[in-house]
């Protein structure tokens, strides 16, 4: 099983930036990759929309309001991987109550591609996503 992980402090509490992305269905709001999000089955299960009209299915698998984070497992997407899971995180930075931690990391098997690859790929979604949670703070 590969994995990978990207952090970013970022300009906010951890309480403003865990009501921004804590929510199961809150993508859009701070994720430019993903416009549009549709909450099934009670809100447990999540049907994305990128850019390109591929469709990316999520299952929550573990929540946890008052540690601020999340675990998802895709149920169906076009990345070449199966038993993906992922987990997004909020941490506090000690001494510093304005700015706050986000963890975004993920294990995966590779399928059809090499777990380079597939690291690469997950670790430059990841990033691409926290600079643009980054931005959306800022702003």
């Amino acid at each position: 099983m590969a994995s990978t992980s990207v952090s970013r402090t970022v300009p906010a509490t951890p309480q403003q930036v865990w009501n921004l992305i804590g929510g199961f269905d809150a993508l859009p709001d701070w994720l430019p990759y993903i416009p549009r999000s549709t909450a099934l089955e009670g809100g447990r299960v999540r049907r994305l929309t990128n850019p390109d009209g591929d469709v990316i299915i999520e299952r929550l698998v573990d929540f946890n309001e008052a540690e601020h984070h999340y675990s998802y497992a895709i149920l169906e997407a076009p990345f070449p991987v199966d038993g993906y899971v992922s987990t997004l995180r909020v941490h506090p930075v000690p001494g510093h109550d304005d700015i706050a931690e986000v963890q975004w990391s993920g294990r995966f098997n590779p399928k059809n591609a090499t777990e380079q690859e597939v690291v690469d790929l997950f670790t430059t979604i990841y990033t691409d996503g926290l600079d643009a949670l980054t931005k959306t703070l800022a702003a």
